[in-house]
């Protein structure tokens, strides 16, 4: 029985699309990072039950990180953007999480700069604060070991592609290292959106949205770029056909970055037939009802979306492109 409701919402379903197609699905996948980051940093001694935990979050991180100080008698102190809504914010503060929301920004770039340079602010007031530091510290891979075990059993690891949002890098970094441990022919796909610096995509811009949740405008030390096989970068409308599609054919509720996902894992399954894709749902898909799913009428169908092949970053465009990343370091990232 679980002892806390961050332990029951950290917890996926693996759901069998198909005979080649697996969804891990979460209700909030960062949970899991935030419970084992915070288990670990008290463990070690690197802080201890009351201390105040501090972030900068856009929104999903900072809902984990708020669970995770509730589950360990800790106080949690965000940073955020103002993409937290409404019902987050009341949730944040029911749970006792004390929130800052930074003044509105069309910048993206700007306004995580600007959540960074508050961060200092308040590190120089209180030192006792400890800084999480969600996107470059490894300690939010933890977290994944579990997930990974669980695959193992309940799929296999041969022949597997594992599909899922770049981010942070924690999730689909950690399920690569994690799963490579006995198997190393798992192959690990990226899903970027355009005007993501963390595969040298900023030269591209998507009218609509840079995709919240994976990708970013500032380099993160917890993306392992050599753990990548092949990247997918996929707009706004191609993820919002995917999410579509995934909800009429499947079932499935989930955020937008799934359905870029979902059509990365399908486009995998077609090609190497001899593989089984599973692809990460990181949340469901509530916070996406007015920007996504009540637009289903403006969804393509996915049959008539094809990404198009690039040697190199230079030649991406929208609405969806697809290049072989083999391994390679960080130092490949051109734009």
């Amino acid at each position: 029985m679980d002892q806390h409701i961050a332990e029951s919402i950290g917890r996926p379903d693996l759901i069998r699309l198909d005979d080649r197609l697996v969804c891990l699905r979460f209700e909030t996948m960062k949970v899991v990072s935030a419970l084992a980051a915070v288990r670990h940093l008290l463990d070690t001694g690197a802080v201890r039950r009351g201390d105040t935990l501090l972030d900068s979050s856009s929104g999903i991180y900072a809902y984990a990180l708020a669970l995770a100080c509730h589950r360990h008698g800790m106080r949690c102190h965000i940073v955020g953007s103002t993409t937290v809504d409404h019902t987050l914010r009341t949730q944040l503060a029911v749970l006792g999480a004390t929130l800052e929301r930074m003044e509105p920004c069309s910048d993206l770039k700007l306004d995580q700069k600007r959540r960074v340079e508050r961060i200092h602010e308040i590190l120089a007031e209180h030192p006792e604060y400890h800084w999480m530091r969600q996107y470059h510290d490894d300690i939010h891979y933890l977290g994944y070991r579990a997930i990974a075990d669980r695959i193992r059993e309940e799929s296999g690891t041969d022949g597997l592609t594992v599909v899922g949002g770049v981010g942070s890098g924690a999730s689909t970094g950690a399920l690569a290292r994690y799963l490579r441990a006995d198997a190393a022919d798992v192959e690990l796909v990226g899903v970027q959106p355009y005007g993501s610096v963390t595969f040298g995509a900023e030269h591209v811009s998507d009218p609509e949205i840079i995709i919240a949740g994976i990708g970013s405008s500032i380099p993160f030390a917890n993306v392992s770029h050599e753990l990548y096989d092949t990247l997918h970068w996929i707009s706004f409308d191609a993820a919002l056909s995917g999410s579509v599609d995934l909800l009429r054919r499947h079932a499935v509720f989930a955020g937008l970055s799934t359905g870029a996902g979902y059509l990365a894992a399908r486009h995998e399954r077609d090609r190497s037939p001899e593989r089984t894709v599973l692809f990460i749902a990181a949340d469901t898909g509530h916070r996406y009802v007015d920007t996504v799913y009540a637009r289903h009428h403006e969804a393509t169908p996915i049959t008539d979306l094809t990404p198009r092949e690039v040697p190199d970053q230079s030649h991406l465009a929208l609405p969806w492109s697809r290049m072989r990343w083999n391994r390679a370091p960080a130092t490949a990232v051109v734009s």
